[in-house]
């Protein structure tokens, strides 16, 4: 028979090995997928409706509980409890040229510099507070966004242009998603009202019947490398323009193996990659199909409703009731700490953490500054003091051998005279 205490220990050293091997397939960066949800990172809400990258890598993405930031290793969360976001619900995102992070809610839009928050309501603009389902930003910087009830507002920075049925060519007012082609041709999906393309003068009307598209439904456009525009439609597939009609893809015809579709993305290969509601990811590479779903690949979720590539071709992929998922077939790329711009401090989540007894701490000095790193227990008391000292600026890494500490939950904080960051880690012996 096996003893209490002895099950206990058991126990206690299979949860901390089980713990180190989740933790080490999160930092293999050569493997096919990451997934981030509400049990493993900071992420607000399982349900993942928009992503979008800045100009500095950093991922933002649009939730049913708010907007959560995420720059590889540490998350921060806006919500309508501690930000001007007019509403937890984010549909769209999109960065301009000044890195500000414009963000499409239920209840309106917001831009965020870093700092500062701006509210566009029907006090400010001609959006009221109406869902703003998708936004584009064009090449002298003008956003667009699709607005339900609405139609297509523009705004260049001073004033609103708001086109709808009543003044302009437009088929219907829910505009639903939006792309910009390299001849700055604005395509329209509009809910029940199919594809409209607005040349700055000229409207041009594509429904399902006269055009070759399946469905009046579309839910996501995107442009390949021949400028030609292909659609997602929620009940038809989705489709390719090729310059006067579309040509579907559907599973009457294709190895599709789901109409119902709700996002499209095109990578660096020209290679489309398509979000279903039961069938997980499609990668079509004009030839030949592949299907990623939750049965074949490390997907947590078939209902994907978000795809966006960043320059490292990793595919940043929102799911409902699964959370956020990263993929790349050849094995993720993670941005090297050498590669990036050493413009601020920062303090990096210890590696390994849980660890025993040894520990090794990253962290940036974006200026010459006097910098301590110590730690803490959890009463407070300082355990133990590894840098105080003035530093260059640079990257730094240093051990922390906790071999006289007993098992438990540490902090280690750096500060310096203008940044102070603190980061938890685990000891288990």
């Amino acid at each position: 028979m096996i003893s209490n205490s002895y099950s206990k220990s058991l126990t206690v050293r299979l949860a901390f090995i089980t713990t180190i091997l989740i933790f080490c397939v999160l930092k293999n960066v050569n493997a096919q997928w990451l997934v981030y949800n509400t049990f493993n990172s900071g992420i607000p809400s399982n349900n993942v409706y928009s992503i979008a990258i800045d100009l500095t890598g950093i991922k933002w993405i649009g939730t049913s509980n708010g907007l959560a930031k995420f720059d590889g290793s540490n998350w921060t969360v806006y919500n309508s409890a501690n930000s001007p976001l007019p509403s937890n619900t984010v549909y769209s995102l999109a960065v301009d040229d000044l890195n500000n992070i414009w963000v499409g809610t239920s209840l309106g839009l917001v831009v965020f510099d870093g700092i500062n928050w701006t509210l566009y309501n029907n006090a400010s603009s001609g959006l009221y507070s109406n869902p703003v389902q998708a936004i584009i930003i064009d090449n002298s910087n003008t956003k667009w966004f699709g607005v339900y009830n609405i139609g297509l507002a523009k705004f260049d920075g001073i004033s609103w242009t708001i086109y709808n049925v009543s003044n302009s060519g437009i088929s219907a007012n829910d505009v639903r998603c939006l792309t910009i082609d390299s001849l700055y041709n604005k395509w329209i999906g509009i809910n029940a009202a199919g594809v409209t393309k607005f040349d700055g003068q000229n409207w041009t009307v594509y429904q399902a019947g006269s055009s070759g598209l399946i469905s009046n439904y579309p839910t996501s456009l995107a442009i390949d490398h021949s400028n030609l525009p292909w659609v997602a439609t929620a009940n038809g597939g989705f489709a390719k323009f090729n310059g006067s009609s579309w040509i579907p893809y559907w599973t009457g015809n294709s190895n599709l193996p789901d109409d119902k579709l709700y996002v499209i993305a095109i990578d660096q290969q020209n290679i489309k990659w398509v979000g279903t509601q039961d069938s997980g990811m499609v990668k079509y590479d004009d030839v030949t199909w592949k299907v990623f779903k939750t049965s074949n690949s490390g997907i947590p979720k078939n209902y994907v409703v978000a795809i966006t590539i960043d320059n490292f071709n990793n595919k940043w992929i929102g799911t409902i009731n699964g959370g956020l998922a990263v993929f790349n077939e050849t094995g993720i790329v993670s941005i090297k700490d050498d590669e990036m711009p050493l413009n601020n401090f920062r303090l990096f989540q210890n590696y390994p953490n849980p660890f025993n007894p040894t520990t090794s701490i990253e962290y940036r000095v974006a200026s010459s500054e006097y910098v301590t790193l110590e730690v803490y227990d959890l009463l407070g008391r300082k355990v133990a003091v590894l840098v105080d000292e003035y530093k260059p600026a640079g990257k730094y890494e240093i051990e922390f051998d906790a071999s006289g500490l007993s098992s438990g939950i540490y902090y280690y904080r750096l500060q310096t005279e203008s940044y102070i960051e603190t980061k938890k880690m685990i000891l288990i012996r």
